[in-house]
C-alpha cells in the first residue's frame, strides 16, 4: 500500500499543475513566485570549449548575477525539455528526486533570499527573505566561496521517490543524479562566463535549518556560483 500512495504521488507530481511528491506545508500555502525568463537554447560557447574551459572557481567578485544568467543556470541544473516532463538531467525511472534550491545575494531584479526552483513553469518561489550565504558558510566549514558568490545553488533530495521503485538502489541513483545535475550547470556557469564549484562539505542539519529545507529533504550539494575575480 505504501509503494502505492507513493507511486501516486510522483505521478501526480508530473501532471501540469500538480504538487510534487513530499512538497507540503510551506509549499501548500501561498507564496510569492517569480517566473524567470526563458533560458536560451543555442550558446556562442561549444560544449567542447566548456569542458576544456571548466575548472573549479573559489574566488569571486562583487559583481551581481542578471536574472537570466540564474535562469539559464537553474534550467541547466532541472529544466524541463520535454512535453513528458523530461528534463536536462538524467533521472532513474524519470522520477526526478532532486530540488534545486537557490541562497540569493546579488541576483539583479530579485531580493536577496532562499528560493525554490519549480521547474514546471521555470519559476522560483521565495521560502525565506534576507541573504543567507554567510549562515550557509557556517554550516559549511565556514568556505570563502559560499560567502563571496553571488548565488549557492544548494541540490537536496527526495529519496522516498526514487526508492519506492528502487528500493536500496535509491541511495545510489540519487547520488549519481545530483552529479549530472551539478555537472550540467558547471558547464553552463563555463559558458556564461561564470565560476562554480561543487562543496559537499557541511552540517545537513545545519544547511537544511538554514535553508528551511522540507522534512523529507536531505541535502546533497552547493554550488556557488559567481563573476570570477581575475
Amino acid at each position: 500500500m505504501k509503494q502505492v500512495i507513493l507511486f501516486l504521488l510522483v505521478f501526480l507530481s508530473l501532471l501540469p499543475g500538480g504538487c510534487q511528491a513530499g512538497e507540503k506545508g510551506k509549499e501548500a500555502q501561498p507564496a510569492e513566485s517569480i517566473t524567470l525568463p526563458q533560458p536560451a537554447l543555442d550558446g556562442k560557447l561549444s560544449l567542447e570549449k566548456a569542458l576544456l574551459s571548466r575548472r573549479s572557481v573559489r574566488d569571486f567578485n562583487d559583481q551581481a548575477l542578471t536574472l537570466s544568467q540564474l535562469s539559464q543556470l537553474l534550467w541547466a541544473a532541472q529544466g524541463i525539455t520535454d512535453p513528458q516532463g523530461f528534463r536536462t538531467a538524467p533521472s532513474a525511472g524519470a522520477l526526478y528526486p532532486l530540488e534545486v534550491y537557490v541562497v540569493a545575494g546579488k541576483v539583479e531584479g530579485l531580493p536577496a533570499g532562499v528560493y525554490k526552483y519549480r521547474p514546471r513553469g521555470h519559476q522560483v518561489v521565495r521560502v525565506l527573505s534576507g541573504d543567507r550565504r554567510k549562515e550557509v558558510a557556517r554550516a559549511a566549514l565556514d568556505q570563502e566561496a559560499l560567502k563571496q558568490g553571488a548565488v549557492v545553488l544548494l541540490f537536496s533530495g527526495v529519496y522516498e521517490r526514487t526508492s519506492w521503485k528502487y528500493a536500496e538502489r535509491a541511495e545510489r541513483y540519487v547520488a549519481i543524479e545530483v552529479g549530472h545535475a551539478a555537472q550540467n550547470v558547471l558547464l553552463q556557469a563555463t559558458a556564461l562566463g561564470l565560476g562554480a564549484v561543487p562543496m559537499g562539505a557541511f552540517q545537513d542539519e545545519e544547511i537544511k535549518k538554514v535553508a528551511a529545507l522540507l522534512e523529507d529533504e536531505r541535502p546533497l550539494l552547493l554550488v556557488p556560483v559567481g563573476v570570477p575575480s581575475r
